[in-house]
């Protein structure tokens, strides 16, 4: 079965941090753009990060400095490392990438909270 699926969410304090992890299982991440997603309630899903298949990255000017993120060709897996969260962070942050033939893919998401 072709997926991919986030892990790594959960409560964070202002200033700590996470790290969210995109698994890819039924085929090879690593040819691929890969890009994280967050959409809090009542807003529209936004870009946060992607990783371009030639290691190159970008960020959305609100996570620069702070959000990091890498892939892991071995492990078949992209991560976001999220330092100095801040409550404005809070969000449902999805996995994301589009193949040429299948199109888009997305992952089911993973809950961010971030609260002291």
């Amino acid at each position: 079965q072709v997926q991919l699926v986030e892990s790594g969410g959960g409560l964070a304090q202002p200033g700590g941090s996470l790290r969210l992890s995109c698994s890819a299982s039924g085929f090879t991440l690593n040819t691929y753009d890969v890009s994280w997603y967050c959409q809090a309630p009542g807003t529209e899903r936004d870009l946060v990060a992607i990783i371009f298949s030639d290691g190159s990255t970008n960020y959305a000017d609100s996570v620069k400095g702070r959000f990091t993120i890498s892939r892991d060709n071995a492990k078949n897996t992209v991560y976001l490392q999220m330092n100095s969260l801040k409550p404005e962070d809070t969000a449902v942050y999805y996995c994301y990438l589009r193949r040429p033939i299948e199109g888009p893919t997305w992952g089911q998401g993973t809950q961010v909270t971030v609260s002291a």
